[in-house]
């Protein structure tokens, strides 16, 4: 992976490239694994989101935690859009978007520990009216963790993204959510059959792994915030 991810200017497409593939180029390859292990991370760790997934598929039906694997598309559109529409506005001061890049990065590294630390899940099922659509929304919307990530990560990796390649930030977000969606739609199958999964130790080892993947990404935003600050050239 790059170790800039937070400002640059827009380079022009190297010719030699043009022939490989859109994703196969370097730095769209890199934007791809970012938002593949940061939307893996997201959709597995535990969670109130992962927990109403788990439930009401035990309690309801399969279709009912795969409604509620779908709100983060609902509701961090605006998310991303603020942050976005603020973000874009501070590509040119350095400082502060180093002090943002170290906000990330610290909040990255928390996630890995989270992660490292993740347990068996288990899930206490009670008989009540499903909802499932407004009620994932609303913990998703009352959940601090996508504001920190996109204010911290998100949408400044989305602009560092778009500035490498064009479609650079498409692919960030649509690889993002389509790994945190999926992971969670994953979860609702597996639990819609086996019980026993989140107890077992591919669930934990998975996490172990992203945990690894999430320690490397925070060190080279910690990297982009010492650049950004000029206490690394």
């Amino acid at each position: 992976m790059s170790s800039h991810f937070i400002h640059g200017n827009i380079r022009p497409t190297d010719p030699s490239t043009e022939s490989i593939p859109l994703l196969l180029r370097p730095h769209m390859m890199d934007t791809l694994a970012i938002g593949i292990v940061l939307g893996l991370s997201a959709g597995l760790a535990p969670g109130p989101l992962l927990t109403l997934v788990i439930s009401h598929t035990l309690k309801h039906h399969l279709t009912e935690g795969l409604k509620i694997a779908l709100a983060p598309l609902i509701t961090d559109l605006p998310i991303i859009l603020i942050t976005l529409l603020v973000f874009t506005r501070l590509t040119s001061f350095e400082l502060i978007l180093g002090t943002i890049s170290f906000c990330g990065s610290f909040f990255i590294l928390y996630l890995s520990y989270e992660s490292l630390k993740t347990k068996a899940i288990e899930i206490a099922v009670q008989d009540e009216d499903p909802k499932s659509l407004r009620k994932g929304a609303l913990i998703n919307a009352l959940n601090p963790h996508p504001y920190l990530f996109w204010c911290s990560v998100g949408a400044p990796t989305v602009v560092k993204a778009q500035q490498k390649a064009t479609y650079g930030a498409m692919v960030f977000i649509v690889a993002f959510y389509f790994c945190l969606v999926g992971a969670k739609v994953m979860i609702a199958l597996v639990a819609s059959r086996s019980k026993t999964f989140l107890a077992g130790k591919a669930y934990l080892f998975t996490m172990r792994i992203l945990a690894v993947l999430l320690f490397a990404f925070a060190i080279l935003l910690f990297k982009d915030g010492l650049r950004l600050t000029g206490m690394l050239r």
